[in-house]
């Protein structure tokens, strides 16, 4: 559904000196210096599929989903969206897809969430009987229902996230964009979100694209992860492959059984961690349930638990891997 072909943005930036006298010979003599946001990137995204933009901040990530979003003119490349150009298609396109910002909101502050659902039912052009079924999904999908006749002013920050998602996706885009989408929201409001997507997804076969610094994010939707740093894609590929690169052990969390040592635990992997009652063992990926059984039928321990790295230390691997290779 889209194809990126050495995509590229710079911006071309103005520099100043503290001071009058630099504010002067900014005036009289600028000086620019060119800022690379997104570097000759390239992609396929087919439909359907939901996919992640992994990066700090400044890594560029905003800065495509504006370019895929026709908000911003790349400086070089072509972009596709399913035979459109984003930039020129116009109207037509924008029909198509949404965008949703944790950082900004939609909502007007003193009006119902029901009343930006009616501008924006304008706006698309949705028939009525359309608009009542679609809003009726996205009511009872989000569980919604008790909002809508309240001020924006007087929900909290999940509530007014959940109206957020109601009011972009009442015309059922085929492509959605989502920014930080639950940036702020507390673990419930996050799982909230999170159901939602995937059953919107699910329900319709839209295509997600989505960027977010919460791993939980990440790891409980897209199938797919793009990593990028400094403008440029690291890594195309899933996050179980990112994963198994990065990290090619396996940590096992055991519960001892009496006069169980570190010694007699050493034979089956890399002792971490050592207490009376409990010990975490490295092992190599591949020989993690192995290890698990051997020790089980030793008499060693008495329960296992095969757990991966924790995946924001994964990640954080990855990019400095990725990094010392570039």
């Amino acid at each position: 559904m889209i194809k990126a072909s050495e995509l590229s943005k710079h911006y071309r930036v103005k520099i100043s000196d503290n001071g009058i006298r630099g504010a002067l010979r900014a005036l009289v003599a600028p000086r620019y210096e060119q800022i690379v946001a997104v570097d000759r990137m390239s992609f396929e995204i087919e439909r359907g599929e939901v996919v992640a933009f992994l990066g700090p901040n400044g890594a560029g990530k905003t800065t495509t989903l504006k370019m895929l979003t026709g908000l911003l003119y790349p400086t070089s490349g072509r972009i596709d969206v399913d035979g459109q150009d984003p930039w020129m298609a116009g109207a037509s396109y924008k029909s198509r897809i949404a965008l949703v910002l944790g950082n900004k909101q939609q909502l007007l502050w003193d009006l119902a969430p029901e009343e930006t659902f009616h501008l924006n039912r304008a706006i698309y052009g949705i028939r009525d009987d359309v608009y009542r079924e679609q809003r009726e999904e996205l009511v009872t999908l989000l569980e919604i229902g008790d909002l809508l006749d309240r001020p924006v002013r007087q929900l909290s920050l999940g509530e007014r996230m959940k109206c957020e998602l109601a009011a972009a996706l009442l015309h059922r885009p085929e492509l959605v964009f989502l920014d930080e989408p639950t940036l702020g929201l507390d673990l419930n409001a996050q799982d909230a979100v999170r159901k939602f997507l995937r059953a919107y997804n699910e329900r319709h076969r839209a295509t997600i694209l989505l960027t977010s610094h919460y791993m939980a994010d990440i790891t409980a939707l897209a199938s797919r992860v793009l990593m990028i740093d400094r403008g440029r894609l690291l890594y195309d590929g899933s996050l179980r492959d990112l994963v198994a690169t990065t990290a090619p052990v396996k940590s096992i969390d055991v519960t001892l059984a009496p006069g169980a040592t570190r010694e007699s635990l050493a034979r089956f992997g890399l002792v971490r961690a050592f207490t009376d009652e409990h010990a975490t063992i490295e092992v190599p990926r591949d020989d993690a349930r192995r290890a698990s059984a051997r020790m089980l039928i030793s008499g060693t321990v008495v329960d296992v638990a095969i757990h991966d790295p924790p995946i924001e230390e994964i990640i954080r691997q990855a990019f400095a891997e990725a990094r010392e290779s570039t």
